[in-house]
């Protein structure tokens, strides 16, 4: 027993090493342009993609919060921030206006029919990725005050 409890550690370390592919899925721009995770997110530069919705207070919060130190980052370490609204047909509507309230310096893409969500197994928002060379190098799902300065740290350490 304590062999086969071992040898499950040892697969969940390597798991959590594990660098996985960007899904490739169709997204729209606020504009209603086509365009594609894949394209938006394969930059040389380390990509942070958040999952969220208006209707999610956490996704909010969080967003609100990098928000704040947004600009800091991207001079520190050039992220980008790709934020992908996972709201559906009846409040994607609510999108904009709440962007526009909140003064967001995101780039915007729609996931209208979550198959983004879907692609990368989310449960629940917000989830946030790090994106590396089109690789999924960090994984969060969920946000408590100060899970930013986490995810800036993990930004420091993809950026040197």
């Amino acid at each position: 027993m304590k062999k086969i409890a071992f040898l499950f550690a040892i697969l969940l370390t390597f798991n959590a090493f594990a660098q996985e592919e960007l899904p490739n899925v169709s997204l729209k721009t606020l504009d209603g342009v086509d365009t594609t995770i894949i394209k938006e997110a394969s930059k040389d530069n380390v990509v942070i993609v958040s999952l969220w919705a208006t209707w999610c207070v956490p996704c909010i919060k969080e967003l609100d919060a990098i928000s704040e130190v947004y600009e800091e980052w991207q001079d520190e370490t050039n992220v980008e921030l790709l934020a992908v609204s996972v709201d559906d047909s009846r409040t994607v509507k609510r999108v904009k206006p709440l962007i526009n309230g909140k003064g967001w310096e995101y780039d915007i893409l729609l996931d209208t029919n979550n198959d983004l969500k879907r692609a990368l197994g989310a449960s629940t928002v917000p989830l946030t990725l790090l994106i590396k060379n089109g690789k999924i190098v960090y994984r969060h799902s969920g946000y408590t005050p100060g899970s930013e300065n986490e995810l800036y740290e993990k930004i420091q350490e993809l950026s040197l």
